[in-house]
């Protein structure tokens, strides 16, 4: 039997190197260690990092709807040429998924466990159940996947070209591991996948074969079955992964005779949610703890869904790797089973002669073959040979981390509608940068973040109390501590920057970068609108705390929450931690920025896709290819209206133009254009598309907008463009303007507004009938006053005294 897989993720590295979650806190196997080292690397899950990673705890809960930063670094790079990249985010969610107490590994035998159920010996951390483990390990392995020249050892799902010898890890299975998308029901939920190569195509086979909303067939067999072959400890007949060898099964019968019943081949219901997301990963360079542009670590804006609340969830994050020798980064279906050694002693036949213009016997004879580590001939003149570091169980590969175990909990009801949650927290652990890596030192996460005023704000963070003795650090030895204080302000001597032109003033904001000082706190000081008890509750980290040794925060908890909080104050908010901000560990500083204009931000690669405005007044579709590489979409909301320049702002413009300060502007040749251009009063918010520069085909990316307006009144589109160039939409571009809203295809960005100005019909029929009123009235004044007897007679019957 063979099954060959189109689209597999058998990627990564070529190194021991290593991906790690820093927000949420990924655990790298890790709970609760005073080593450097952790204790078990094959605790819950097979990660291949490097044994210093990880975080001792991790645990925080968050409301439904929330927007939870996700943050890691990849060392082997992303986004890059220099290996084809992926990057899978899910999530499981389960009744007994936990942490547990000890670093051991969850028993595979029940005899093992309390009560012979290892799904509640709550001792142990446990992920996937044993139920899904027992599957995994009685179930064929896939025959069909390329597995180089690697010999293994095993016929189930437990061996694989990077884990040959079946080696187990918690309840985790190897293939399911190494390959997605997966063939098999798993409990993980897609959230997104990164990737090098977002193409439509691509992007759309993943998205249709999530399992999210397609369910995964399988050979079920009957309950009794595993029941009495685990009671009488007799071994499992190997589960078929195709249809016609399920059907032909036959488990044979107990002791007693009676025969079990026959397997079933059966799809697994989807998990009923939409599809992940598929977008361009982005870039991060090999090595330097992978960091991406500007020194910040890669990140995933998750809102936290509202369809699954639990106590018990945990979040995936797997980082696929393939190099340049694999067609396609590895997907191209022709690198299968066909391409394995014949025998131990035989390289793969993966074709690396025809990549340098060799034959077979060529490659042959200077060792360009595909196994482990080649003896290569590189100048054709001469026998010395180079040995390349070739390890075929990691050309690719795939590494992991995995969060500690989260909450998610409903939304308050009192939460308004169409407003934002935003999760603020804390990562790294103590020490300094030797000590902690590939660790992180302390920071904010988010370190920064904007929001808007009514938006919500979910402060909570956590540590531990086990990190290595020695390790640098402020307070007690071992000890995570963190808080939240505003930093002073600095008047003199430094620019005051962090204000974000046309949102916030600089006398709004608070605090400078550049200080080391906390601000002194009086009855006027203002944090985003908090009470005064709050800004001493996160400052010191529990309010009623003022006794014992507070000063480098030793008797405050390692779990802080301040709850769900209402921002209401607009402004540039810089603060700190006051215990983790020396010269060793330096800085925990972080910036929120609140402005009053509603907005949204959200990358949008080749596959297209979809940003709102969180309260609904507007929203942005990209058709799939309008884009050739991804964009990070900004979209704000203003009050005001679109006008025509001035002839001053004409004048500028054309000079900056003329002096090379601005590209000659290209105008779409169907825009009527300032003074052609039709003007109004506005219907709508204005709209800002960012980045105002970039430029699309119009048929494939259209803007909505809500506006108001009467029946009467005549509607229409204006825009300005980057270079301030006023300028009305016409009708050929509006899709529909009914129910309030206005569809129409934009070719960039800009300033988009709907307009309105009365009906014009209707205008001259008033006019009309007040020239005819006004008409009647001088009339009958110049008639009454040339006839008095006829005044007088209408006068008495309207029964007034004359």
């Amino acid at each position: 039997m063979t099954l060959r897989l189109v689209l597999a993720v058998t990627v990564l590295g070529l190194a021991v190197g290593d991906v790690y979650l820093h927000g949420m806190r990924g655990s790298n196997n890790r709970l609760n260690e005073r080593g450097r080292e952790r204790a078990n690397a094959n605790r819950l899950f097979d990660s291949q990092n490097n044994n210093r990673g990880g975080y001792n705890q991790g645990s925080l809960a968050y409301f439904a709807g929330s927007i939870v930063n996700l943050e890691w670094t990849n060392q082997h790079s992303c986004g890059d040429p220099n290996n084809h990249c992926e990057i899978i985010l899910q999530y499981m969610c389960g009744n007994n998924t936990r942490d547990g107490t000890t670093t051991r590994t969850i028993p595979d035998r029940r005899s093992q466990c309390e009560k012979w159920d290892c799904d509640t010996d709550l001792q142990f951390g446990m992920h996937e159940n044993y139920a899904y483990y027992r599957n995994c390990k009685n179930r064929e392995r896939n025959k069909g996947l390329f597995t180089a020249d690697q010999n293994l050892n095993r016929n189930d799902a437990r061996s694989t070209r990077q884990n040959p010898n079946g080696q187990r890890r918690g309840y985790e299975c190897p293939e399911e591991r190494d390959y997605y998308p997966y063939w098999g029901p798993t409990p993980w939920m897609d959230i997104a996948i990164l990737t090098n190569n977002a193409t439509v195509e691509r992007c759309e086979y993943y998205k249709n074969n999530s399992e999210n909303v397609l369910g995964r067939f399988y050979c079920k067999y009957p309950d009794d079955y595993f029941i009495y072959k685990e009671a009488t400890n007799r071994g499992i007949a190997d589960i078929p992964i195709t249809k016609e060898e399920c059907e032909n099964q036959n488990l044979g019968s107990d002791a007693a005779g009676t025969a079990f019943a026959k397997p079933q081949w059966v799809q697994a219901d989807p998990f009923g949610i939409p599809p992940p997301e598929c977008v361009e990963a982005d870039w991060s360079r090999d090595n330097h703890n992978g960091n991406g542009l500007d020194g910040f670590p890669n990140q995933y804006n998750w809102t936290v869904p509202a369809h699954t609340i639990s106590d018990n969830c945990v979040l995936r994050l797997r980082y696929n790797i393939t190099t340049g020798e694999f067609a396609e980064g590895g997907f191209d279906s022709s690198i299968n089973a066909a391409l394995n050694s014949e025998n131990r002693n035989s390289e793969s036949k993966l074709d690396v002669a025809s990549q340098f213009g060799l034959t077979t016997e060529e490659a042959d004879d200077r060792g360009y073959v595909f196994e482990n580590n080649p003896d290569v001939k590189v100048f054709e003149d001469t026998n010395v040979e180079v040995q390349l570091a070739i390890n075929t169980a990691q050309y690719g590969r795939t590494f992991q981390d995995r969060s500690h175990v989260f909450a998610i909990r409903p939304k308050p009801d009192d939460v308004v509608e169409g407003q934002s949650i935003f999760n603020m927290n804390v990562r790294g652990k103590r020490g300094n940068i030797v000590q902690t890596y590939p660790a992180v030192e302390y920071d904010f996460a988010p370190n920064r973040v904007q929001m808007k005023t009514g938006d919500y704000i979910h402060i909570q963070w956590t540590g531990s109390d086990t990190n290595p003795g020695n390790n640098d650090g402020q307070g007690r030895q071992g000890t995570d501590r963190s808080n939240m204080i505003l930093i002073r302000n600095i008047t003199e001597g430094y620019h005051k920057e962090g204000a974000l032109p046309e949102q916030t003033s600089a006398n709004q904001q608070q605090g400078h970068w550049a200080s080391n000082y906390p601000v002194f706190i009086t009855d006027d000081t203002s944090f985003m609108g908090f009470s005064k008890a709050d800004i001493i509750a996160a400052a010191l980290i529990e309010q009623t705390q003022f006794g014992g040794d507070m000063e480098e925060l030793d008797d405050a908890g390692t779990y802080y929450n301040m709850g769900l909080r209402r921002i209401t104050t607009p402004g540039v908010y810089n603060y700190m931690c006051t215990r983790n901000n020396n010269f060793s560990n330096r800085s925990q500083k972080g910036r929120i920025v609140i402005t009053t204009a509603p907005f949204v931000q959200k990358k949008i690669g080749q596959a297209g896709g979809e940003v709102e405005l969180p309260n609904g007044d507007a929203a942005l579709q990209i058709d799939p290819d309008a884009l050739s590489e991804a964009v990070l979409f900004y979209i704000e909301e203003n009050k005001g209206t679109l006008e025509k320049s001035t002839e001053e702002q004409k004048t500028a413009r054309r000079k900056r133009q003329a002096t090379g300060e601005a590209a000659p502007e290209k105008l779409d040749d169907d825009l009527a254009t300032e003074d052609d251009a039709d003007t109004g009063s506005s219907a709508s918010e204005i709209i800002s598309v960012f980045p105002l520069e970039l430029r699309m085909n119009r048929t494939k990316a259209r803007l909505r907008i809500k506006y108001t307006a009467d029946t009467a009144d005549t509607t229409f589109v204006a825009m300005v463009t980057d270079q301030g160039t006023y300028a009305s939409l016409p009708s050929s571009r509006v899709m529909s303007m009914d129910g309030g809203n206005a569809n129409f295809q934009i070719s960039g960005g800009g300033k988009y507004q709907v307009l309105k100005y009365p009906y014009v019909p209707v205008i001259i029929a008033f006019c009309i009938l007040a020239i005819v009123l006004i008409a009647l009235v001088v009339g009958l004044a110049i008639f009454f006053h040339k006839n008095p007897s006829a005044r007088y007679r209408v006068m008495r019957m309207m029964g007034r005294d004359v």
